[in-house]
Parts: structure tokens; sequence; C-alpha cells
């Protein structure tokens, strides 16, 4: 699904075939999760391949490493570079890309002296897919924010993440929405959570979730459409009583929400702020001239 035998990944400067490359058996990031990542999607647009955000999404693998103590020698600019060279040496165009920083072997729990990259890509469609989520409340919660860097994006965090999916989807949902270590409303295994009331967004506030920098584009473009937004602490029952809701992030891209254990939202799909945002993210990440900023 991933690679066959021509396919090529870049690894520590140079381009090599994905099935002739090997890994240390016992790397610190094998044995203990111990690497950072990032995902990041490519588009076709008129004027060739464009990877929405690079600079972004390479920044925050770069603040990612150095908040949890990885050594991080890259230039940002060459990795963007290389990304692109990837994407054409492989002949894809919209296209997932996913650098991964991992550590040598280290069987102790010190900083790793030497570290290595790979960048990988493939074709990948939505996620989520494209019908709204059935989704359901997780036993699981994200991490306390003093147990771990939960901004960073830490191979090792997504076991709490496939813990949630699995839970949910044993139990016939789609997907799951984690709260906090105090019970507030957080986010999705591998999205940021939105909600619609009365013509007004809501979203939580950073802190306990990920900083999602499709989540930073949706504000963005909120406020282009002139749609208000309100960042704070949510419950269940703030969510429960709203319009709508959807999930955002780069795999998933924007994806309505139909329900939550089987509660659903009153508003139709169509005729929500998520479905609004939904066709002016779509028709962002397809211009060559995608330059929204961010704000981490």
């Amino acid at each position: 699904m991933y690679y066959n035998k021509n396919t090529l990944i870049y690894l520590d400067g140079k381009f090599v075939k994905a099935n002739e490359t090997t890994t240390d058996l016992y790397s610190q990031t094998l044995h203990y999760g111990y690497g950072v990542f990032e995902g990041i999607r490519a588009y076709e647009t008129e004027n060739g391949t464009s990877i929405f955000k690079a600079q972004e999404h390479y920044d925050r693998l770069k603040k990612s490493a150095e908040l949890v103590n990885i050594p991080f020698n890259y230039d940002v600019e060459e990795l963007v570079k290389a990304s692109y060279e990837l994407l054409e040496k492989n002949n894809l165009s919209d296209a997932y890309v996913r650098p991964l920083v991992f550590c040598d072997p280290n069987m102790t729990l010190a900083r790793p002296n030497n570290v290595s990259i790979m960048i990988c890509a493939w074709e990948w469609g939505a996620y989520l897919g494209d019908k709204q989520l059935r989704l359901t409340v997780s036993s699981y919660c994200r991490p306390h924010p003093r147990s771990i860097k939960i901004e960073a994006k830490v191979c090792g965090h997504y076991v709490n993440s496939i813990l949630a999916t699995n839970e949910a989807k044993d139990n016939g949902f789609d997907e799951a929405l984690l709260l906090d270590s105090d019970g507030f409303l957080a986010e999705g295994p591998e999205a940021n959570l939105f909600y619609e009331k009365e013509g007004v967004l809501y979203t939580p506030q950073l802190g306990n979730i990920l900083p999602g920098i499709t989540r930073a584009t949706v504000l963005e473009l909120a406020k282009e459409l002139g749609i208000e937004v309100r960042q704070g602490l949510f419950s269940k029952d703030d969510l429960a009583v709203a319009d709508s809701a959807f999930y955002c992030g780069t795999a998933a891209e924007i994806i309505g929400i139909e329900s939550v254990d089987d509660s659903k939202f009153p508003k139709e799909w169509n005729n929500t702020l998520g479905k609004k945002l939904q066709e002016e993210y779509s028709k962002l990440v397809r211009k060559s001239d995608a330059t929204l900023s961010t704000t981490h």
C-alpha cells in the first residue's frame, strides 16, 4: 500500500530504494517511541505540485525534536527541497508526505547522540474518508500536559491515539473523541475539533491539545470569512447542544461529524459553517500560492 520495488525514500541526504533500506532493531525509537514525525500533504495545482505549508510543518518537526531533546541538525529549507525532489522521483503529485526523525541504537533512557531522518511519500485519500463521522467519547483521555510535551508530535504519544481509535471501532463507531485529563473536550486521535452553535465556532484552547497546522488554517479562513471563533475550555454538555461539528487535520483535512454517542447534530451538513470552511480549505490547498500564515 505504501511502497513497491520502485519506491524511493529520502534517508540522511540520499534517495534510496524503500524495499532495500534497513534500520537498527536496537533503535531508541523502536523500543521507546522516542522519535518525532510530521504529516504533510502535497496537492496537484494548475502550476504543478504544491506541498501545503511545507515550511510550517518542518518548523514544527524541528520544534518537536527540540522539545524532547532529540538533536535536529537539519536545514528546514533543504528538507522542503528534498520533499519536492522525492515527489518528483516517485511521480507523485497528490500525496501524503511523512518525515520521521529516529534515534540510533540506545537501550538507556538518556538522550540520543545521533539521529537519522527519513522522508517517504505515498498516495493517500482523506484519512477519515468523506462521509460524516459517528464518534464516541473515549474512555481514554489525552495525557496531562505536565506528563509529556503535548505540543510535540512524538511517535510514542500516538499509542494513546491508537488505543482510542481501536476502542471506538470495536464498539461500532468511526472514530473517537478524547477529553483532556480534567474532563474538558480535547480532540480526536489525529484531528482537532470544532463545533458550531448559533453561528459561532468553538474549539478547545491550546494547552491540552496538539497545535494543529490545519487547525491554525481553519482559524485563518474563519477570520477571512468573518466567522467568529471562540477558544476555551468546553464540556461534553456544550457539545451536546451544538448545531454541528467537524474534525480537521492534515490527514483528515476537514470532515463533518454526524453524531457523538449516537446523538445526532441537528443542522444539515451542507448548511453548516464546517461545510463552508471545508470548501474554502479545498480551494486553498490547491492554489499554487497558498501562503496563509500560521501562528505557530
